[in-house]
């Protein structure tokens, strides 16, 4: 099936176009247009991509970004923004958004919250007030945001944990992720994903996918890694996951991450990605190039004409030298950090492109092995 036939589905549909061992190449059709995977999803977590807008976003290629519940309900308030439009109009971005949660972020308060069978009573990181987020509100907000996908509220497993707690912990999530699906409305062009949890446990990821696909939701998100394990444990949590998921439902690993990781994802059948690193490093001086990273504050490049990346077509590359970057960071003008954070959207968005290509051609691990020796031979000489 062509990519106009599938878009032209009803709902939250994905379609299978092409398969090169595990990896897939699909499309996802959503009320605001399709999305290719493998997809990588930009963050923009209080309703911006920090430092860009809409427009020079689409510009990089996405077509999809993130939005998140915990944020965006404690300001501007997801009422306000359901009064205002709902988050496409109100952000100004007409494609397909996917929202997380607000579980991770929750989480991640420790001592300002406490979880119970109900939920999560928290206090805001903002003014301390009192805010109680279960999983039928979660769906709520998500809905008034318009979000296309929405995400389970779930409880993000620490790690380490031991085994006892990352069982309590998923089976938890498991409940609450059934409360999730009776919330949510069902209507075309919107789903719901569950999120798989369970640790570093292959028994318990695999009954956490078997709870899930019990309940039935329209994807199926890895959550709970990038989370401190390291990449060969997330390998082996993916080996151990991705089979038990539905082939005809998208799959998403959350949080994820460097160039490396989202390439053997990939390779393991992975179909979405969301990470906030291409636009925190962009702030901080470090782009993402064919050959690796480069630290743009570093002295050796004041002194040099060439681009970041003579084979990359964005406008920071087309436009700028390195010693002009350089020059921003250094001189702490916040045109640096806006160059950067497009280069590095653009570089994540030609990386997928490659990828799916890549699967469509069934040469994905030619693609893999150029991407490895590019990545390992480091940044061009010094001039």
């Amino acid at each position: 099936m062509n990519e106009a036939a599938a878009t032209a589905k009803t709902g939250l549909d994905f379609t299978l176009l092409a398969e090169d061992g595990a990896a897939r190449r699909g499309l996802i059709a959503t009320a605001h247009g399709p999305v290719k995977t493998p997809a990588f999803m930009t963050v923009g977590t209080a309703g911006t991509v920090k430092g860009l807008t809409s427009e020079q976003v689409r510009a990089s290629g996405a077509e999809i970004i993130l939005g998140n519940t915990y944020h965006l309900m404690l300001r501007p308030g997801a009422e306000r923004v359901a009064r205002l439009g709902g988050l496409h109009r109100f952000m100004n971005w007409p494609g397909p958004i996917l929202t997380d949660s607000g579980g991770y972020q929750v989480m991640s308060l420790q001592e300002l919250r406490k979880i119970t069978e109900e939920g999560v009573t928290f206090r805001s990181h903002l003014d301390g007030e009192r805010h109680n987020l279960t999983p039928e509100r979660a769906v709520e907000i998500q809905e008034l945001l318009d979000s296309n996908i929405t995400m389970v509220l779930d409880e993000c497993t620490p790690f380490p944990a031991t085994e006892t707690e990352a069982k309590d912990s998923m089976e938890r999530s498991m409940r609450w992720a059934a409360r999730c699906r009776s919330a949510f409305t069902r209507r075309p062009g919107y789903g719901l994903f569950g999120i798989v949890q369970g640790g570093i446990y292959p028994n318990l990821r695999r009954a956490s996918a078997e709870a899930l696909i019990e309940i039935g939701f329209d994807g199926y998100a890895v959550g709970g890694l990038a989370v401190g394990e390291g990449q060969a444990a997330m390998f082996d949590v993916l080996d151990a996951t991705v089979p038990h998921l539905p082939q005809a439902q998208p799959r998403y690993l959350m949080g994820v991450g460097k160039p490396a990781d989202i390439v053997g994802a990939v390779q393991r059948g992975i179909d979405m990605f969301d990470c906030v690193l291409p636009t925190r490093s962009g702030r901080t001086g470090q782009a993402f190039t064919r050959r690796g990273s480069v630290n743009i504050r570093n002295a050796r490049h004041q002194d040099d004409p060439r681009p970041l990346d003579p084979d990359c077509p964005c406008p920071t590359c087309a436009d700028y030298s390195r010693a002009y970057l350089h020059h921003l960071f250094k001189a702490k003008e916040m045109l640096g950090p806006i160059l950067l954070t497009r280069h590095n959207l653009h570089y994540y968005q030609e990386l997928m492109a490659g990828l799916r290509q890549a699967i469509e051609d069934r040469r994905l691990d030619h693609f893999v092995a150029d991407f490895a020796q590019q990545q390992t031979g480091g940044d061009i000489a010094p001039l």
